[in-house]
């Protein structure tokens, strides 16, 4: 007899049923349990079954599972009689939590089926999909302990849940229109309105030009007819987002592939079982100019829950329903997003309409988004059908950590053993409601992965709300508190990700970030590995000007850099009054600050340019930068220049009359090649032959694509991101691994 520990992905889609069925059809017999953090088999049989057993365990395992070790062991025979589920019991060790999984095919047939008793069935569900992580109170994955436990099955469901040939065995969230969750509206008069008829009335809106927020798996959206401009500006005015892209939801790859280039690999993203946001090329097509303006992608996805297909789909009267629907994130401003009715009510007064549903969600999870950069994706944000998915790094301390991350794109990650759980996305930690959702999924994401921390870890950054909880929590806990450079947390993500143990040259470009001398860091070069980094070098320092708003109005930086107001006021880059009153905060040293910010660098030349001189969101400047960019049709022989001598030659070409997408352009081939020579002589002195990339700046596709092939050349190897963020929601992985590579705790 074998006892085998399976660890991995092997709850919540389907494993013990799988098991099960493939032990009655070898004659196998002993038992299958969850045992919290592995699945569990006693299986009992002549050897050469047992070897064929084992093998299509580990080759035939369901489509949604993720096997990461198997352990086997040789024990006597029992007096096994057939092979049974059995109950589960909770053992301590490494823990694998689903995320959400995206509808399946077979479910989309039986949702539309006339003769399926699901039909129309707006939770519809198996083996192979549904909710998970969002839903689940803790460890094992059993009903009980997900907010499925609020539905008691009825017969019929209780049936297929108990049936080892039903698709729906064991299946945690099964229900159907008799037993499950239900959808209603809520506010305008409407309460009562339920079921069918609340996705009629729903419909009925969206066609109209109307906008209405929409409960879904990890909060609610707000949706309305992409097609529409005037419906997206009435989105935008409410929501008090000017210019911000916003997600496209589209009905099916057909419709995607009308509005926008997609090449093979991006399909496969897009239509995977995560269904993420994918930024893809837009083509000029019915999408309202409004939706994405003055860019050169749109953020795409599919319908990923049986209630979005029957938004697109369901069979009433209405003609002409639209196939592409805007589907942002529901939350105000700077807030997280909307889970529960109440705040929906309260958030939502400008809607025509809120479609809500009683399946409580647990934790939040906003939509994953995802770029590709030279066919390889390029995580931006990392949540939904991603968190909490563990990266793996070998070799770790046994150590237990919570690392907070940063204040923007805030992400949180417990570390144990050689795993690194990254949250799911937070938001920005600037206003305390943010914080409250912080500490409330601090303590569920601990629970559920039984996680006490031994170690806290945060930015070094002395007024960043996660640095004031990390102190708290440190406290609390009476454990030690590490703070780690932003920068250097960074580079560390990129290891992590690429589980890389050796010595790098780490770049880390970005907006912002706490240097160790105070003043603020964003264009370093350094010599690091996993426990210990030298700043080897940085772009040429500048003064930064105007506090808070010189991260959002990139003229300010831009005059700073010209040190000539006169021409500043030739350029029009602001007003009379503003300019003279940021020459005297100059002049007098006035709230200003030493920045060596590649993110800043971006903003000034965006604002010379007259591309973009004041940003409504992050990253708006160097967004429209690089679409500026991707309009020329030049290739520039890029010559090393610092950034300084880079702006002062854009600057000149500018007033000289030339082209503004050939000067876009221009800077992202002399930053690039900048980079490249820089980290060439580093390479030269130090003999280290490995770069990390990491900071937003590269998201930047066309940056990071033109600097990984000059570093490539030079004959380096590049780690770079892929499935972790390279902006600040990956920094938490980075500190956490840096924690688990020291000798902390004894």
């Amino acid at each position: 007899m074998l006892n085998i520990k399976i660890f991995g992905i092997v709850q919540g889609v389907g494993f013990r049923p799988f098991v099960k069925n493939l032990a009655d059809a070898q004659k196998i017999f002993g038992t299958v349990a969850n045992r919290g953090s592995y699945v569990e088999i006693f299986a009992q049989a002549s050897e050469e079954a047992l070897k064929k057993f084992l093998d299509a365990l580990q080759t035939k395992n369901p489509p949604r599972s993720a096997i990461l070790k198997v352990d086997v062991k040789d024990l006597p025979d029992k007096n096994f009689s057939d092979f049974k589920i059995i109950d589960s019991t909770h053992e301590a060790g490494d823990i694998f939590v689903s995320p959400d999984i995206a509808v399946c095919e077979k479910c989309k047939e039986e949702l539309f089926d006339k003769n399926n008793r699901r039909y129309l069935h707006p939770f519809i569900n198996c083996t192979a999909c549904g909710p998970r992580l969002t839903i689940l109170k803790n460890m094992p994955y059993d009903r009980e302990r997900t907010s499925m436990s609020d539905f008691p099955m009825c017969a019929a469901c209780a049936e297929e849940y108990f049936n080892p040939a039903s698709r729906r065995f064991d299946a945690q969230p099964v229900c159907c229109n008799d037993c499950g969750p239900e959808v209603y509206l809520i506010g305008n008069g409407e309460l009562g309105i339920g079921n069918w008829d609340a996705i009629k009335h729903v419909r009925k809106i969206l066609a109209g030009g109307g906008i209405v927020a929409i409960k879904g798996i990890g909060g609610f959206h707000l949706a309305c007819n992409a097609k529409n401009f005037s419906a997206v500006q009435r989105l935008r005015d409410s929501k008090t987002r000017p210019t911000k892209p916003f997600a496209v939801m589209f009905k099916d790859v057909a419709a995607v592939e009308r509005e926008c280039f997609l090449s093979e690999a991006e399909k496969i993203f897009l239509d995977s079982p995560q269904k993420p946001i994918v930024l893809l090329q837009k083509k000029i097509g019915s999408i309202a100019q409004n939706v994405a303006p003055d860019i050169n992608k749109l953020g795409v996805m599919l319908p990923y829950t049986p209630l979005h297909l029957l938004i697109f789909d369901f069979p009433d009267d209405i003609k002409n329903f639209p196939d592409a629907l805007i589907m942002t994130s529901g939350n105000p401003s700077g807030v997280p997003i909307t889970i529960d009715d109440d705040d929906a009510l309260k958030n939502f007064d400008y809607c025509d309409a809120i479609l809500s549903h009683d399946r409580k969600i647990l934790l939040r999870a906003d939509d994953s988004v995802m770029d590709f950069i030279d066919d390889k994706p390029s995580m931006i944000r990392r949540s939904r059908g991603y968190a909490p998915l563990p990266i793996f790094f070998d070799g770790n301390k046994k150590i237990s950590v919570l690392a907070l991350g940063g204040e923007l794109k805030n992400t949180f990650c417990l570390a144990k053993n050689n795993l690194l759980y990254a949250s799911p996305y937070i938001g920005d930690v600037s206003d305390l409601r943010t914080v409250e959702v912080l500490e409330s999924s601090i303590e569920r994401m601990k629970n559920l992965l039984e996680i006490n921390p031994e170690v806290v870890a945060c930015d070094l950054h002395p007024r960043y709300q996660t640095t004031k909880l990390a102190e708290k929590i440190s406290s609390a806990l009476d454990v030690p508190l590490i703070k780690i450079q932003h920068h250097y947390a960074h580079i560390l993500s990129c290891l992590a990700e690429n589980n890389f143990h050796g010595e790098v040259i780490g770049v880390a470009f970005d907006g912002t970030g706490y240097g160790l001398d105070g003043t603020i860091w964003g264009g370093e070069f350094f010599l690091c590995d996993t426990k210990n980094f030298e700043r080897a070098a940085s772009i040429k320092p500048f003064t930064q000007a105007g506090g808070d708003k010189s991260s959002r109005e990139g003229w300010r930086i831009a005059v700073a850099l010209m040190k000539d107001f006169e021409l500043a006021k030739k350029l029009k880059l602001a007003s009379v009054a503003e300019l003279n009153g940021q020459k005297f905060l100059l002049e007098k040293n006035i709230n200003c600050v030493t920045s060596t910010s590649v993110g800043r660098i971006f903003d000034a030349v965006a604002a010379i340019l007259d591309i973009c001189k004041v940003s409504t969101y992050e990253g708006e400047a160097a967004m429209k930068l690089q679409a500026a960019a991707e309009r020329s049709d030049k290739n520039f022989r890029a010559d090393f220049l610092t950034t300084e001598e880079i702006f002062n030659e854009v600057l000149t070409r500018r007033l000289d009359g030339e082209n503004i997408f050939d000067l876009a352009r221009f800077f992202h081939e002399s930053l690039a090649e900048m980079t490249a020579a820089i980290v060439e002589d580093l390479s030269r002195e130090s003999k280290i032959k490995t770069v990390a990339l990491s900071g937003g700046v590269f998201q930047n596709s066309l940056l990071s694509s033109l600097t990984f092939d000059k570093l490539r050349r030079r004959g380096l190897k590049v780690l770079r991101h892929e499935l972790i963020p390279p902006n600040d929601g990956g920094i938490c992985i980075g500190q956490a691994l840096h924690v688990v590579k020291l000798k902390i705790g004894g």
